[in-house]
């Protein structure tokens, strides 16, 4: 076919939907995608190639849970270094939170992150509006005139919903919308004086404990009502293996019910914090490893829906000190996709169905467009060398977050380039460099 357009020629193409990965050219028009095609299937003329020999080609990553920190707390993070972390990880499309100061539970706050990531543009970023006022878990905040303004979901996390029936009104009134709701599943009463998991680790260290059975009570609960009302929950950042035998019975009912996984709950237990590392603390906590293994299986299996970074950036006064007074959280932006390519290399699962995690299984939660290589979707790709050896630095992160558990590790598969809307955006490949440089 005859083009003047872009095309992404002699790549690994993954397509996370077909589920295979083949060698072919992935050929853009107008900023969006029209097909994935043989080499000479399209004429050269007037047509803008980006090499992608020894690369793999990917639908845009989709990350469904980051905290941007914009407004209220932008020494932690900005929309602006938020994208450009996003981008530098290979994610076009980021959902944020809405723990912000103001939090994020009116028409005009919602309206402000859509302006800055204008502003910034980048990644595209998607407001999850709070779900109570306040995010105080009395009232239900205004989801109507959010979802006008652009929400794609609601949470409170960071601070989860005691009150059952706000819960139950919650999933109610969302159904009017078509939207989810975000839990973070903890029994602050269970929970409370915990600041790890409740172990072995825990009592060696003399820390106070959360069990389990704080996270699981709670999912518990939600099932229940989501049969109740018919509401669609999605649980957030699962962490432990009694969860997961409950998401499974609700699937298995047919119960409007997804969840995702971070990839530090995949790949570090309890045992992280050994030290009082703080940057090895967050909530819900590590677990064990007999809880990795069960996050994993459910991952592959479908179980859970999505792979989620839960990026959480703070400043480092808010971690260099005792544990129990630490802030709990990770960046992950940057450190997501190389781990998820050694799940693939563990044999934890297949590639395409990795990256179905972290495309299209959670645009499909939040009903985005992307995570495809759909003809007429997006043009927003992510082009990574599988080969490319590297190690963990945070000093040379975009996110203004250095707190990574992570720090050190060797990494193998980096981000080489990524397009949003047809765009080159970021563009890491050696022959870039080389004429930055000139």
């Amino acid at each position: 076919m005859s083009l003047a357009g872009t095309v992404i020629a002699g790549g690994t193409v993954v397509d996370p939907v077909a589920g295979r990965a083949t060698l072919g050219d992935v050929v853009i028009k107008d900023g969006r995608l029209v097909g994935v095609m043989r080499s000479g299937e399209w004429s050269a003329e007037g047509t803008t190639v980006i090499d992608a020999r020894g690369l793999l080609v990917l639908p845009g990553l989709v990350d469904m849970h980051v905290h941007l920190r914009e407004p209220g707390f932008e020494y932690k993070e900005t929309i602006a270094t938020g994208v450009q972390a996003a981008l530098a990880g290979g994610f076009t499309s980021v959902a944020c939170m809405g723990n912000t100061e103001p939090p994020n539970d009116s028409a005009a706050v919602t309206q402000y992150i859509l302006d800055r990531a204008r502003v910034a543009d980048r990644t595209r970023v998607y407001p999850i509006g709070a779900l109570s006022l306040g995010l105080r878990g009395e009232r239900l905040a205004e989801i109507g005139e959010m979802h006008r303004a652009g929400i794609v979901a609601v949470s409170d996390d960071g601070h989860p919903v005691m009150d059952a029936a706000l819960m139950r009104r919650a999933l109610e009134y969302t159904c009017m919308f078509g939207i989810p709701v975000i839990a973070h599943e903890q029994d602050e009463h269970l929970a409370a004086g915990g600041v790890m998991h409740e172990g072995v680790t825990a009592l060696r260290l003399g820390l106070g404990g959360i069990p389990v059975a704080a996270e699981e009570v709670m999912v518990a609960r939600d099932i229940a009502l989501v049969r109740l009302t018919g509401g669609r929950l999605h649980v957030a950042h699962v962490s432990s293996a009694r969860t997961v035998a409950l998401l499974r019975e609700a699937k298995t009912a047919g119960l409007p019910v997804t969840a995702e996984v971070t990839p530090h709950h995949l790949f570090l237990t309890d045992e992280a914090v050994a030290d009082y590392g703080t940057h090895a603390k967050m909530a819900p906590p590590l677990r064990t490893r007999a809880d990795v293994e069960a996050l994993r299986a459910a991952l592959a299996d479908g179980t859970i829906d999505a792979i989620a970074t839960d990026h959480a950036p703070h400043h480092h006064d808010e971690k260099e000190v005792e544990f129990d007074q630490a802030a709990n959280g990770v960046v992950g932006l940057e450190t997501a996709l190389p781990l998820v390519l050694r799940l693939a290399g563990e044999g934890v699962a297949d590639l395409p169905t990795l990256i179905a995690r972290m495309t299209c299984g959670p645009a499909r939660i939040l009903g985005l467009p992307a995570g495809t290589l759909a003809p007429g979707a997006p043009a927003d790709l992510t082009l990574v060398d599988p080969e490319r050896r590297w190690q963990v630095e945070a000093r040379h992160f975009r996110s203004k977050g250095r707190n990574t558990p992570f720090e050190g590790w060797e990494m193998v598969g980096r981000v080489q380039a990524v397009l949003v809307g047809g765009r080159l955006l970021y563009d890491e490949r050696p022959q870039a460099a080389a004429l930055r440089s000139a």
